[in-house]
């Protein structure tokens, strides 16, 4: 899914072309795409973008008459600009928008139909779309701190809860944890003074640097390779690979939909994590620290 970095990256290319440009048509491919009824959709033809504006995970085109389009890209939603005479994408594409300066289409490769387009209106409605997480960018450490003890999770959990913290999701939580050499595991309520700290600063500094890595990339040009696994991370999608820090293999706990990946000589004390499947698979053979592997 998408993360703050490459939504960011997103809103800024959509604004340099969209911002102050009337929307001329709508174009929906795939009707399960749009959830909602009330403003029909037709209702925003004709207006003006005013602002985009990133909403969490979500990308929203902020129009006259307070209407709001509010893009959720899940997992495999995809955005591209089409310039005019372009043809726009098959089977994938969900939706398009055509503006004077283009055409914007909502893609999702893949069957599982999870992305999703509303309409609101009012700020109300928009309010709505807010889980109501920090955005840490703009947060100083008391109010990090604040978010990170008011549930005792484990550090992987309350990086990606949207309540609590706005845009991270399973990719730079692994970034961010790497760099502040925790464990996934540890629980948010036990971290010292100096953890914490750690943490506030390596969840900034992630962001940030992945932030101007993918604008520098996209280079003016609207961004066309959005993904989650990048040879660059540190320890994301790169298990059995070696630790860019000490050398050790990056490990990783599977989940049902996703994994958690880390070093256990530079987040665990050399300890690996059980993962529930293979340590039951493995039972005693199940290796408990790197020495063992």
């Amino acid at each position: 899914m998408p993360e703050l970095p490459d939504v960011e990256v997103y809103r800024e290319a959509l604004a340099a072309r969209v911002i102050g440009q009337p929307l001329q048509a709508v174009h929906v491919r795939n009707p399960f795409v749009l959830r909602t009824a009330v403003p029909p959709l037709d209702a925003v033809v004709g207006q003006t973008v005013r602002d985009v504006l990133r909403v969490g995970k979500r990308i929203v085109l902020a129009f006259d008459r307070e209407l709001f389009l509010v893009f959720h890209l899940m997992i495999a939603g995809r955005l591209q600009w089409l310039p005019e005479g372009r043809k726009p994408p098959g089977k994938i594409a969900l939706a398009l928008f055509d503006f004077p300066t283009g055409t914007l289409a909502f893609t999702e490769a893949g069957t599982k139909r999870r992305a999703s387009l509303h309409l609101a209106q009012g700020e109300a409605a928009l309010a709505a779309f807010d889980a109501g997480g920090l955005d840490v960018m703009g947060a100083n450490e008391p109010a990090f701190r604040e978010r990170l003890v008011r549930e005792n999770h484990t550090l992987k959990r309350a990086l990606t809860d949207p309540r609590l913290f706005s845009g991270i999701g399973n990719a730079y939580s692994d970034e961010i944890l790497h760099r502040a050499r925790l464990s996934p595991l540890m629980l948010s309520q036990k971290l010292d003074d100096a953890q914490v700290a750690r943490l506030f600063a390596a969840t900034r500094e992630v962001l940030a640097e992945w932030t101007a890595r993918l604008r520098s990339e996209a280079a003016g040009e609207f961004p066309q390779r959005v993904t989650a696994f990048r040879p660059q991370m540190a320890v994301h999608g790169r298990f059995g690979q070696p630790c860019p820090m000490c050398g050790a293999p990056v490990q990783r706990i599977v989940y049902a939909e996703s994994e958690s990946n880390y070093c256990a000589r530079c987040q665990t004390g050399g300890v690996i994590l059980a993962d529930r499947a293979l340590s039951r698979l493995l039972h005693k053979s199940f290796p408990r620290t790197l020495d063992d592997g």
